[in-house]
């Protein structure tokens, strides 16, 4: 228990083990949202995969789907991968290079890694849009952040502000996210008291503030800190790497089922009816069968994929 004045003890996330499409491919590692934690200011999600030979497992491969009321970024630290979305976007994001897709009213997107796609390796999370701008027009970004040295430290920052790097790509909240890999002492991270952070351990052995973190965990560490201090505990085959994740505390309670962000069970209903309705699956239930564009699904790729049934309890929102 922290003493009245402390931050709160850094929280470990443990993570479980998800198969990404319903054929198979590549496994993640999800660490958010979680029983205990839902959200990390407006991050949501959080999966973490690889490394992989796509050449074993298939790669990943995931037929469009639909989004509604976020933004998806992908950041690798190896392979590729082909986005493609409703908006007419193609996009091949490598290692180093975000791609965000903001949803907002409703898009529907595919990703392949590519066929000279290697060791597939990397990250995907959500932000949850605020309720003033979950309806705003679908877009997609695309950035390169440069990364910015300290000491023997390298931090990429490609959302928000860390390290005095800023990313020029557009968020709807306030939230930050930045690759860093560790060298050998510590690195301190001014930071800003009133937003909650995670970090995920992409490989090797860390410490947060004196908590350790192992391999694909994700530790949680609540408002109330200006500095973060952050130390390889020790060398191994591959680059000590992290992944920070933080933003003010988000504030609105959110309903999260399958690739929908809602705020009531009826949006959640209508999303899900629609999208069946556009991909030649209704129950006639749906209101807008166009709310997710043209389907983005190529003649020699999987179809679209069918939103699961619902559950048969009332899907409650958390945050």
């Amino acid at each position: 228990m922290a003493m009245a004045g402390e931050p709160a003890p850094v929280q470990i996330v443990h993570p479980r083990d998800v198969v990404l499409a319903p054929g198979g491919g590549i496994s993640v590692r999800r660490t958010l949202p979680d029983r205990h934690r839902s959200l990390i200011g407006a991050w949501c999600f959080l999966d973490h995969f690889g490394p992989e030979e796509p050449s074993v497992h298939g790669g990943m491969r995931v037929a469009p789907h639909p989004h509604t009321s976020l933004q998806t970024v992908t950041w690798l630290f190896s392979g590729k991968v082909e986005h493609r979305d409703s908006l007419g976007t193609r996009m091949v994001v490598r290692p180093g290079q975000l791609n965000l897709m903001t949803a907002g009213r409703g898009i529907n997107h595919s990703e392949y890694s590519t066929h000279d796609s290697e060791t597939l390796h990397g990250v995907q999370l959500w932000t949850a849009l605020p309720a003033a701008h979950r309806l705003t027009d679908p877009r997609f970004d695309h950035y390169e952040p440069q990364p910015v040295t300290i000491g023997e430290h390298r931090v990429s920052v490609f959302l928000g502000r860390l390290a005095g790097a800023t990313s020029p790509v557009g968020t709807f909240s306030p939230l930050v996210g930045a690759e860093i890999v560790l060298g050998a002492g510590e690195l301190a991270l001014d930071v800003d008291p009133g937003w909650e952070y995670g970090l995920l351990v992409d490989s090797g052995a860390i410490s947060v503030d004196g908590e350790a973190l192992a391999d694909a965990e994700l530790g949680y560490l609540a408002p109330g800190r200006t500095r973060l201090v952050i130390r390889q505990e020790a060398d191994g085959p591959r680059p000590t790497r992290v992944v920070l994740i933080g933003g003010a505390p988000f504030g609105e309670q959110i309903i999260m089922w399958w690739n929908f962000v809602g705020r009531t069970h009826a949006e959640v209903v209508n999303y899900q009816a629609n999208w069946q309705a556009a991909i030649g699956q209704s129950n006639g239930e749906g209101t807008n069968p166009r709310q997710f564009g043209p389907i983005t699904a190529l003649t020699d790729r999987e179809p679209p994929i069918p939103a699961p049934p619902l559950p048969p309890v009332h899907l409650r929102p958390r945050g």
